[in-house]
């Protein structure tokens, strides 16, 4: 079974949509993307899909981090939580990649309409 081939432009956008699912640092290149409002529409709402997933993680670690600072009787599963967000944070990153190889929608419900909705 062989795939056609695709030109080097396209290879070169598809690559960069793999740099943007890269967790945590994936996020300066999708956000300047939508700063700079460059690229096509998937790019675009990959790009938006990235920064608001990112956005939420790091919302959501910040506030358990701190709740873990501030209560002694919850700090450990505070933390244990965070430690699990994390981890599904870079599993979904995983999980967007593998649906960006196999050439699949990368949409997630609910997050991607709300990533949508965003400026």
């Amino acid at each position: 079974m062989n795939k056609p081939d695709l030109p080097a432009s396209q290879e070169i956008d598809r690559l960069k949509l793999f740099i943007y699912l890269v967790p945590i640092l994936g996020f300066f290149p999708a956000l300047l993307s939508l700063y700079r409002r460059q690229g096509s529409r998937q790019e675009q709402a990959i790009s938006r899909l990235v920064v608001t997933l990112a956005l939420a993680w790091l919302t959501a670690y910040s506030l358990l981090g701190t709740g873990a600072q501030m209560s002694e009787a919850l700090s450990l599963r505070l933390l244990i939580t965070s430690s699990l967000l994390t981890t599904g944070y870079f599993l979904t990153n995983l999980w967007l990649m593998v649906r960006l190889w196999r050439r699949k929608s990368v949409r997630l419900p609910g997050l991607s309409k709300l990533s949508d909705r965003l400026p």
